[in-house]
């Protein structure tokens, strides 16, 4: 018998066939439509960790969760419904049913009336869930309801203004991780504290939670932030211009983080407490969450992201440019500028006028 040259197959000794030896196990048996939907949506998850998205760049993990969440409402939904076959056996009809329940169930609650308007979480679910009828379209020749214009749509809700912090807010957050004092030695609090100060620099949570130890320059004061969104292929980062208290805060966080048992082991800027791993969104968002309560403040009305509104309202009140703040946002679109902007417009623009004095 002529040996094999596959690697695999050289791995494969005659003791593998011996009594009590491991043996292959078959792929467990699909027996039902419930079994299918489950299978479907985890080669949907291969599917887009082995592919790249239209922009030619890997999907990123939070899309591809989004978009099994998506199938897995569908798959549960149907579940619920008795109906038992698999997704081809969705059509344009039982996807718009799907929908409305959907809409009645999340959205109708979140209305301000309580009676209905909102679309917002049907719209992101029916866009996420065109992933699936794309691949089954590609792999299996099912008809794409999404082609289909009898697919009832449902409107993106229009952008309300975004919430600017206030300055009592962030100083109070500040004052309850230690307020940058050397007396608190603690590594919670003072990571904590100078995440806080990196977020009053613009940072959005997933430039903050990508920063290595390599991407700061304190003596500079500046950190590199390498592109993550549209230009996430580019070798520039932007340089971010720090503040003196945040320089402070960082170079006291990175003498606590030399106490943590993985310092040595990675070069991820922020771990976690307790000697665990880098820190995650979920794990940002919490502790954005608890510090707002521990400050005395409605944890339901902050969220990281909305340092990034309060710093460019911030620089606009200053009197910085559009152009600089573009420059170091990484915005292309004065768009952007505007909308970051927006809340506290009218404000700064009341306080411009006023500060002419008299004109005649």
């Amino acid at each position: 018998m002529a040996r094999s040259p596959l690697r695999t197959q050289q791995r494969v000794s005659s003791q593998s066939t011996q009594a009590g030896a491991p043996t292959l196990r078959p792929v467990q048996s699909v027996k039902t439509g419930a079994d299918t939907r489950a299978a479907l949506i985890a080669e949907l998850e291969l599917h887009l960790t082995t592919t790249t998205n239209k922009h030619g760049r890997p999907f990123q993990r939070r899309t591809v969760n989004a978009y099994k969440y998506a199938a897995t409402q569908l798959h549960n939904w149907l579940s619920a419904q008795g109906i038992s076959g698999d997704f081809t056996s969705v059509d344009t009809a039982t996807l718009n049913r799907f929908f409305r329940w959907y809409y009645q169930e999340h959205d109708v609650p979140k209305s301000q009336d309580g009676k209905g308007g909102y679309t917002g979480g049907t719209n992101t679910v029916q866009r996420n869930l065109r992933a699936l009828f794309l691949y089954l379209y590609e792999e299996y020749d099912h008809p794409n309801p999404y082609e289909d214009p009898k697919l009832q749509r449902y409107a993106t809700p229009p952008l309300g203004k975004p919430k600017t912090l206030s300055s009592d807010f962030i100083s109070e957050c500040l004052r309850v991780t230690g307020n940058g004092s050397p007396k608190v030695k603690d590594f919670q609090s003072v990571r904590d504290h100078a995440i806080l100060r990196v977020l009053t620099e613009g940072l959005r949570s997933d430039e903050l939670l990508n920063l290595r130890v390599q991407d700061l320059d304190l003596a500079s004061g500046t950190l590199v932030v390498v592109p993550i969104k549209m230009d996430r292929n580019s070798l520039d980062g932007r340089v971010i211009p720090l503040q003196p208290k945040t320089v402070k805060a960082l170079a006291r966080y990175l003498r606590a983080r030399a106490t943590h048992k993985l310092s040595e082991r990675t070069d991820w800027l922020w771990l976690g407490t307790r000697n665990r791993s880098r820190l995650l969104y979920a794990g940002l968002h919490g502790m954005v969450k608890k510090r707002a309560e521990e400050a005395g403040y409605d944890p339901a009305s902050v969220s990281p992201h909305s340092f990034c509104h309060t710093w460019a309202d911030d620089l606009k009140a200053a009197g910085v440019s559009g152009e600089h703040i573009m420059a170091i946002r990484g915005w292309k679109s004065p768009a952007m500028l505007r909308r970051y902007g927006a809340d506290m417009a009218s404000t700064r623009a009341v306080n411009a006028v006023q500060g002419l004095g008299d004109r005649y």
